[in-house]
């Protein structure tokens, strides 16, 4: 099976590294300058004390045509707006393509989409990009696959293919599957961001923790959670398993990049103002966020 994949970010390398063991992959990247380094100089993946190169194509983005079996799109939810202009452009429509963005706002793109069969995926790994080709796994989990429209049958042959070293678990409510990362995002994420700090302090620090859990039970009013204890001790232990990992919207604002807030509290904002409740913790986050982007943005 041939598969592509768009977006050489963390995520990218991270799946081209251990996708390009079983199948043939190309990935796409946004410059040229990038492909050609990934081209030269494989992918690095550094686990622990072991590193591995991975061999694999790299091509610039203007030159995807979408003739893979699969296409992973592994690009920021700010980015995607380009790339589903691409995909409808294509001479010859895609049949397969897997979305794995953070948060929920891409669902609603995802609708203007007129390929055959589309999933989406709920990453748990830690990923660090160090250059154009050398990545670091620094936070060993598992993906979580879902049809959002269509048939599976293809994302369950890839799924079952992939080794137990990079798990990826096919799941039958898509809905359900991103709604239980959306909530672990929309804790962990401003709060790190916003204090910079990482995972483990917030629930290290009482008083972190303290905010931690009056934001969670805003965020359980709008989404009208069950099992609110059960979601609760999943921030928990992912705090505490990725304790000296630094969040992906932290590295983004350090790095003066757009964050994903949008995707994750500009979703759960939304779902509050259809229900008419407040939500002032949220609005608080999303507004120091979209305050720091605009600083950076001025001082960049």
């Amino acid at each position: 099976m041939k598969v592509g994949i768009i977006g050489a970010g963390s995520i990218g390398l991270l799946f081209a590294a251990y996708i390009s063991r079983v199948f043939e992959v190309t990935i796409y990247t946004r410059t040229a300058e990038q492909a050609a380094e990934i081209n030269r100089r494989g992918i690095i993946l550094q686990k622990g004390s072991e590193q591995t190169i991975s061999i694999v194509s790299a091509l610039p983005i203007t030159e995807w045509k979408g003739t893979e079996a699969l296409t992973i799109i592994a690009v920021k939810q700010y980015q995607l707006q380009s790339i589903i202009e691409k995909i409808n452009h294509l001479s010859i429509m895609p049949e397969n393509l897997l979305f794995l963005q953070n948060g929920m706002g891409h669902l609603k793109l995802l609708t203007n989409i007129q390929a055959k069969n589309i999933f989406v995926g709920s990453v748990e790994h830690g990923a660090l990009k160090d250059n154009s080709y050398r990545v670091n796994h620094n936070g060993v989990g598992k993906t979580n696959v879902a049809v959002f429209n269509g048939d599976g049958l293809l994302l369950q042959q890839f799924s079952t293919r992939l080794s137990e070293e990079f798990p990826i678990e096919f799941q039958e409510d898509y809905y359900e599957m991103l709604e239980n990362k959306l909530i672990v995002n929309a804790v962990i994420n401003p709060l790190t961001a916003i204090l910079q700090v990482e995972n483990g302090e917030l629930v290290n620090n009482p008083f972190y923790f303290n905010v931690l859990k009056n934001l969670f039970r805003e965020i359980s009013f709008i989404l009208n959670l069950e099992k609110q204890e059960e979601h609760l001790q999943q921030i928990i232990s992912i705090c505490k398993n990725t304790a000296e990992n630094r969040s992906s919207m932290l590295k983004d604002i350090e790095a003066n990049r757009p964050t994903e807030i949008d995707a994750i509290l500009g979703f759960l904002l939304e779902k509050a103002a259809r229900q008419e409740k407040r939500a002032p913790q949220l609005e608080t986050l999303y507004y120091l966020i979209k305050g720091k982007e605009a600083e950076r943005g001025r001082l960049s």
